[in-house]
């Protein structure tokens, strides 16, 4: 049985409820194994507490070994099928940890802060990742090996992308590398330079749908191009320009697209949804690069995260009762610094609902067992309802996250700023069939 079908909560700590109005309220569910929420009436709406449970909690971070990071921001990548979990930190290391109680396989030593969240290949054993010393390791998952190193120049903060026999990873100086998965060796890059004035910390990462990846710049523009050679499909898409037009033609202070894009479908489209820091949320169709829609109002967004369900009976009625079937919902959400956490409605890029965020900052949201996740700089963690955004539950260790939560199901692992490593269950509330409901 994998490990993380367990449910152990020998610790806990929980917020007061002054600390679960720090988000305030919303405006108005990714599919995990765990289907038993029903979007629309949340069986845990009102449940402000009990839902999160710390069954592993470990001092990871070596406080020697830290330099230059306030933060810690990698977020964990999780080998399910064998119990185990990747996780960069600031004392320049890259470790791989028992999912079930959190001790050390290995170690493996870079010659900056590890940022990243690693990439697990299940076919080769692998573990790709990178550092801010500008290369993406290739190491052996087994024992921490190293396979090869790729010096790409700048930092690596983002995760590759894998496809076939290729590896797809950005760097921080605006470049974009595909890589040979076993060697290391480059098959092809490209490089935008870099936007001349002051950018906002942090860059995107690329995205790969149907033969072209696709990546943002500091300078504002969008491109895509082809996987096999790296050529270009359409003309980069100058989203700077669109900020500048919103603005009434003033010139803004950041041009970043900070954000990985995301592809998806609207309608019969394909599009892939980015956002700018100053010139606000965009679909854009994948095949011409064109504008869809787009939304103004929603700036200063850092990342984007797709919560995508499919259409399904809720599991009270179980799989052969005929029950009512719940319809396939989308929200794209918005993380911003300034102007909070938006959900946007995919299809038309308008405000399903949105929140302030406490002062510091806020994560993207991870999805966990039908609800969001997100860790706050100053404030801790917090449980959010897909529906109108809403705190279910909160976690507060006094040190506050940087670290999007890596999850699987209804488990999650997540850094604190302090170096500490939080695993932490989600239990919803038992789901029983509405009276009258078929036996």
């Amino acid at each position: 049985m994998s490990v993380f079908s367990t449910r152990p909560a020998h610790a806990r700590a929980r917020t007061g409820a002054a600390l679960l109005v720090v988000l305030g309220t919303g405006c108005a569910s990714s599919w995990s194994p765990n289907d038993r929420i029903n979007p629309e009436t949340p069986l845990w709406f009102h449940h402000l507490s009990g839902a999160m449970h710390i069954f592993l909690k470990r001092e990871l971070t070596a406080p020697g070994r830290t330099t230059g990071e306030d933060y810690e921001r990698a977020t964990a990548g999780i080998d399910p099928t064998s119990g185990r979990i990747f996780v960069g930190s600031a004392d320049h290391g890259l470790y791989a940890l028992r999912a079930r109680d959190g001790s050390t396989i290995w170690r493996f030593q870079t010659l900056s802060v590890v940022q990243s969240q690693p990439y697990y290949d299940k076919d080769l054993d692998y573990v790709y990742f990178g550092s801010h010393d500008g290369a993406l390791y290739c190491v052996r998952a087994s024992d921490g090996g190293l396979v090869w190193r790729f010096m790409t120049g700048a930092e690596v903060a983002r995760p590759p992308v894998l496809s076939g026999e290729v590896l797809y990873v950005a760097n921080g100086a605006d470049q974009l590398f595909a890589l040979d998965r076993r060697t290391g060796q480059q098959r092809w890059y490209v490089h935008r330079t870099p936007a001349l004035g002051m950018e906002v910390a942090g860059y995107a990462g690329p995205a790969l749908d149907r033969g072209k990846v696709f990546v943002a710049f500091s300078d504002g523009h969008v491109g895509a191009y082809d996987a096999k050679d790296g050529s270009e499909r359409w003309n980069p898409v100058d989203l700077s320009a669109e900020a500048e037009q919103s603005a009434g033609g003033e010139a803004q202070r950041y041009l970043d697209v900070d954000t990985t894009p995301i592809p998806d479908t609207i309608g019969q489209a394909r599009v892939i949804f980015v956002a700018s820091y100053a010139g606000g949320a965009f679909a854009l169709d994948a095949e011409t690069g064109s504008r869809v829609w787009s939304n103004d109002k929603v700036v200063g967004v850092t990342d984007l995260t797709l919560w995508d369900e499919p259409a399904h009976v809720p599991s009270a009625f179980g799989p052969d009762h005929g029950g009512p079937i719940e319809p396939e919902r989308k929200l794209l959400l918005a993380s911003s610094a300034t102007s909070g956490l938006w959900a946007l409605d995919p299809a038309t890029g308008r405000s399903v609902w949105r929140i302030q965020i406490p002062e510091g900052g806020m994560t993207a949201p991870a999805m966990i067992a039908g609800a969001l996740l997100v860790g706050t700089t100053r404030y801790g963690l917090f449980l959010l309802s897909p529906r109108n955004g809403k705190v279910i539950d909160a976690i507060d260790l006094g040190s506050g996250f940087a670290a999007t939560p890596g999850t699987f199901g209804d488990r999650a692992y997540v850094l604190s700023n302090l170096g500490t490593l939080l695993g932490v269950s989600v239990e919803p509330p038992v789901e029983h069939a509405p009276a009258g409901a078929a036996d």
